[in-house]
């Protein structure tokens, strides 16, 4: 080897060496945060993952998806998960006083919530709900909420209702046994019925609840202030690529619930656009998805479905107003908006 070639080799091996230094460097100061939820249609997440926002925006990520709720509130009480995106579950965290800070919405999922009905049910609209049979619906969740207030609405005693707990993946199967003539869930699950099941009431005609939002433990805020801010901007960036191509959105849902892109993207124009709490719309007092109002918008949607779980015994007490105000921190959104305004 000559001179030339020994100097190239020495400069390349430098250049080589100074690169991974680099990336070892960077790879320090990126934060670390797990994150946990249950398997949902979180388009916004699937996609900051896929496309490395995380990274980009300095967190580190390790993502787990829980089947249920339950372990999803273990992991959060135990502190091995330092952020959820999730339903309810965040009700049932903040009744046992599991501490949590929530920052944003995900998404909303009563867009696509609704009642699925048998053709020989005899059930045109959730007013009829008394003439079913044998009613699916999910304990502990948006599911079995809506299902106590089509009961309300429709002036029917829920204890007089036949309801078996079944998961809404198994609704399929349920109605094609004959096992139920009805049940009440959310996307994707609606959109992918089996042959002579219909939605004959979504969630908008008879105010059901679904909110899906962000939190995280306030201690480990307290360790990383700068995280909050950090993850809308992921959030933020998320919608952006999104909306300039809704096709990444469509592989995720397709990829995680394994659906068929059909009912994916079914999903997704049942929840983008119009249908997503923007920022602005998450700070408007007057939103339905609005985070300042202390009796509306969130915390009214936590408010209701706690006191519907607490009718139905599944929670000991429901939700105080001033344990939601405690829990629901708008603070970062304002901040953020403030530095980005364009």
């Amino acid at each position: 080897m000559n001179f030339r070639q020994l100097l190239g080799l020495t400069l390349g091996l430098m250049v080589w060496s100074g690169a991974a230094t680099a990336q070892t460097s960077n790879s320090k100061e990126l934060i670390p945060i797990n994150i946990g939820g249950p398997s949902a249609g979180y388009f916004m997440t699937y996609v900051a993952s896929d496309l490395g926002l995380y990274q980009k925006h300095g967190l580190d990520p390790k993502i787990h998806w829980f089947t249920s709720g339950a372990p999803l509130l273990a992991a959060l009480k135990s502190g091995s998960i330092d952020q959820v995106v999730t339903g309810l579950a965040f009700v049932f965290a903040l009744g046992q006083d599991i501490p949590l800070k929530i920052i944003s919405w995900e998404v909303d999922n009563g867009q696509g919530e609704g009642l699925m009905v048998t053709a020989s049910s005899g059930i045109s609209s959730y007013k009829d709900i008394a003439k079913a049979k044998t009613i699916g619906a999910t304990a502990g969740t948006c599911s079995q909420v809506s299902l106590k207030l089509i009961a309300k609405k429709a002036n029917v005693d829920y204890a007089k209702l036949n309801v078996v707990n079944i998961a809404p993946p198994l609704f399929a199967n349920s109605f094609t046994g004959g096992a139920i003539d009805a049940a009440v869930g959310w996307a994707p699950w609606t959109l992918n019925v089996p042959a002579g099941v219909k939605v004959v009431s979504w969630d908008s005609e008879y105010g059901g609840v679904c909110p899906s939002i962000n939190g995280l433990r306030p201690d480990y805020i307290a360790k990383y202030p700068s995280v909050p801010e950090k993850l809308l901007a992921v959030q933020a960036e998320a919608r952006e690529a999104i909306a300039k191509n809704p096709q990444v959105a469509i592989d995720a849902l397709t990829r995680q619930l394994q659906i068929s892109p059909a009912v994916a993207k079914e999903f997704y124009e049942k929840h983008c656009c119009s249908h997503l709490p923007t920022f602005e719309q998450q700070l408007d007092p007057n939103s339905p998805w609005s985070l300042v109002n202390p009796t509306g918008g969130l915390a009214g949607q936590a408010i209701l479905a706690s006191q519907m779980l607490f009718e139905l015994g599944t929670i000991p007490a429901p939700l105080k107003p001033e344990t939601l105000a405690a829990a629901i921190d708008p603070k970062p959104l304002q901040n953020f908006l403030a530095k980005n305004k364009k």
